[in-house]
C-alpha cells in the first residue's frame, strides 16, 4: 500500500486569508466537486509564492464564488494573493488516475489535466 496522488486543485489565488476562523481552507464547492475533495479531507497545501507547505482540512465554500480561503493559523503561512496547489492523497495498492484541475485567477475552472 502507498500513498498516491487522488485530487489536485492547481494555480488557485487564495482570496482571503482569515486567522480568526477556526482553521482550515474554505474552497468553492464547485471547485471541491470537480477535484473530488470531500468538506472534512484532509489536504496538503503547498504556496507557490513562498513554498509554505501545510496540512489542514477543506470546508465547503459558496459555490461559484471563487472562494479559497486559508483559515486560522494556516492564514499566518499563505496569504491572500498566493497562488498555492491542493493535494488530496489516497492510501492504495495500485496506481491511480488523479483529478487534476486547472483553474484561472479567478479560480474559476478551464481545463482538467
Amino acid at each position: 500500500m502507498r500513498w498516491v496522488l487522488r485530487s489536485k486543485l492547481h494555480k488557485a489565488i487564495v482570496t482571503e486569508a482569515d486567522v480568526n476562523y477556526v482553521g482550515s481552507i474554505t474552497i468553492d464547492q464547485d471547485l471541491i466537486e470537480r477535484a473530488g475533495f470531500w468538506p472534512g479531507e484532509k489536504v496538503l497545501v503547498v504556496s507557490n509564492t513562498t513554498g509554505q507547505r501545510l496540512e489542514t482540512y477543506v470546508i465547503s465554500g459558496q459555490r461559484n464564488s471563487g472562494v479559497i480561503c486559508m483559515n486560522g493559523a494556516a492564514a499566518l503561512l499563505i496569504r491572500r494573493g498566493e497562488e498555492i496547489i491542493v493535494m488530496g492523497f489516497e492510501l492504495a495498492d495500485k496506481p491511480i488516475a488523479p483529478s487534476i484541475i486547472l483553474v484561472d485567477g479567478n479560480n474559476k475552472f478551464t481545463e482538467e489535466l
